[in-house]
């Protein structure tokens, strides 16, 4: 019974059930090439998957899941919900040091400042420093073991890679699924959060993602893209299915800049009929 290990900014749980009903009745393996928060992913709980991310601390911490969960979760029940731990933990990434911790202590301090952080917002500078202010939670939950156990059993299932989205490429076959989330294309230019990693995620990469989308296509694979409402999402990608969906996000920090919003769901497949029957579609 695994749920996602992290919290993450444009996570997809509350939309789980829109993507169940858009998925293809029938598909052989699963891709997920930006993981992230992993809603899907623990949603379906298919074994033989393949996960990737661009993000290697991210990817770190689904490895440490996989490979050493017990010394995860001890060195997890270690932190404090303190402001000052807080900020001492968030430091260690501007230390020479940083680079000499072991996995799982990069993965206990990953989780632990996903966990105490501001909205749960992964974000980092340029010089890829995490810089996400202290949370303030009363008591936010820091170590769920059960639940870092039941996912551990569930990645030893899964290939887990670092790196470009397009690292799946030769792996995918005729048949199979490809579930794409990568960072949105911004509504409007204060909207843009696209900070989860330092490097961006730009026009360019939207189009080269794109390319990749007709080539699953052309080999007779499946593939469902989530995306902004925003009127260049559609021009990208006319003649494809699109599916408008609604979300609750707090992307803002100021309380009447959330609420819901307009997302939009791409694929090259009709699904399920029976799915958009019982939706009443």
């Amino acid at each position: 019974m695994c749920k996602p290990v992290l919290k993450w900014v444009g996570g997809k749980r509350q939309l789980i059930s829109d993507i169940q009903k858009n998925l293809p009745s029938n598909y052989n393996s699963y891709f997920e090439p930006f993981i992230g928060g992993g809603a899907l992913f623990f949603h379906l709980k298919k074994t033989g998957c393949h996960i990737n991310d661009f993000n290697e601390d991210l990817v770190n911490v689904y490895e440490v899941v996989k490979k050493q969960p017990h010394k995860l979760i001890a060195s997890l029940k270690e932190h404090k919900n303190t402001e000052e731990h807080y900020y001492e933990t968030r430091a260690l990434d501007r230390n020479s040091e940083f680079s000499k911790m072991s996995a799982v202590e990069k993965a206990s301090r990953f989780i632990f400042l996903n966990r105490t952080g501001f909205n749960g917002l992964y974000r980092v500078n340029r010089s890829g420093q995490n810089n996400v202010p202290f949370g303030k939670y009363e008591n936010p939950q820091i170590v769920n073991a059960d639940n870092i156990l039941a996912c551990s059993k569930l990645l030893k299932e899964t290939i887990i890679t670092n790196g470009d989205f397009e690292n799946i490429k030769g792996s995918i076959k005729k048949g199979d699924l490809v579930y794409f989330d990568p960072p949105y294309i911004p509504i409007s230019k204060t909207s843009s959060f696209t900070s989860y990693t330092s490097e961006g995620f730009s026009t360019n990469e939207q189009q080269r993602l794109r390319i990749f989308c007709d080539y699953i296509d052309s080999i007779g694979a499946y593939f469902l893209l989530s995306n902004s409402s925003a009127e260049e999402v559609k021009v990208l990608y006319d003649g494809y299915r699109i599916q408008k969906v609604t979300a609750n996000r707090a992307i803002n920090c100021k309380s009447n800049g959330r609420g819901k919003v307009g997302e939009l769901l791409i694929m090259n497949y009709e699904p399920s009929p029976a799915d958009l029957l019982a939706d009443g579609g």
